[in-house]
């Protein structure tokens, strides 16, 4: 039976809006031991990394090199952190779950699970996440987590950034619909599978995800799945701090995660953005933990 570590990473570093890192409470609290017992696996809670609270942090817009990103080392040393917690999971022979907190989380989960691996990475999300800190319009990090972990640009010669094992044709992003310019050059530059909102109209959910868990398992050792709850609609997700109008239905959504199930190549998976605060009745919760459910195979018969 497979067992799944639940890992919460409580952070608002890399988002404008406070009130993320209390995701990994809210999605525990929504139900996920639960949901995760239906779909038939284990659970184990290795609960929250200790994560300082952001007003207690001078942002220190100082990168690397050039640019701008706020909260910089305290997402670095977050990052060092879930990635061994990550990498720990995976030794151990069990499958892990990091819970956000904001999307800069990705950067520790994506580095733990390439750590002596070759990997692939599935983007279900709204945005491409492939800014840095030259790029960014905002500053904040959780529009970098992509960049970082394929070592683009300022974080290239990170120690805590840079994914070896995450190569750009072993990644693939799923229902974008907004995207900044520069993000456009890089998804162009290094010929990504991207999938924009008129590919699945066209398409179907189900043909995209299939093909994108195929892009990304290509010659991998698993696949890295990132679920950011704004890839869904406001209206079935409206706990979020940058909502985009026109994302997937509720359906589409667990169709897409049943796929993911189907492909068999799971590695790791993170669901991140969850924002109590911005929630209804913790809506928003309750649907991140159906979605993990589906993923690790939970279906109706």
């Amino acid at each position: 039976m497979t067992t799944v570590r639940i890992i919460g990473a409580p952070t608002d570093y890399g988002a404008n809006r406070r009130g993320v890192d209390m995701g990994p409470s809210a999605i525990r609290y929504g139900g996920l031991a639960d949901q995760l017992a239906g779909a038939g696996v284990e659970t184990v809670d290795a609960g929250d990394l200790h994560v300082p609270r952001a007003e207690e942090r001078d942002p220190d817009t100082e990168a690397p090199s050039r640019g701008s990103a706020k909260f910089l080392r305290e997402t670095a040393d977050v990052s060092r952190r879930l990635a061994d917690a990550v990498s720990d999971t995976l030794a151990a022979g069990d499958v892990p779950l990091a819970l956000g907190g904001d999307h800069s989380i990705a950067i520790g989960s994506l580095v733990g699970s390439a750590r002596d691996a070759e990997i692939g990475a599935v983007w279900f999300d709204a945005h491409a996440d492939l800014n840095t800190p030259s790029t960014t319009p905002s500053g904040n990090v959780h529009g970098m987590p992509l960049a970082a972990a394929l070592g683009l640009d300022e974080f290239a010669d990170t120690d805590w950034a840079n994914a070896p094992g995450l190569a750009p044709e072993n990644v693939a992003l799923v229902g974008l619909r907004s995207v900044d310019d520069a993000e456009i050059d890089v998804i162009r530059e290094h010929d990504f599978a991207a999938y924009t909102m008129s590919d699945i109209d066209e398409r179907g959910v189900t043909a995209v995800t299939e093909e994108a868990m195929a892009v990304a398992a290509d010659g991998a050792d698993g696949v890295h799945v990132s679920l950011d709850l704004d890839w869904l609609d406001p209206k079935e997700a409206p706990g979020v701090g940058t909502p985009v109008r026109g994302g997937v239905t509720y359906r589409e959504a667990h169709s897409a995660m049943e796929t993911v199930d189907d492909a068999d190549c799971l590695r790791s998976m993170e669901l991140v953005e969850v924002n109590p605060t911005l929630d209804q009745h913790n809506e928003t919760a309750e649907l991140a933990t159906e979605l993990a459910a589906s993923a690790f195979g939970k279906r109706v018969l």
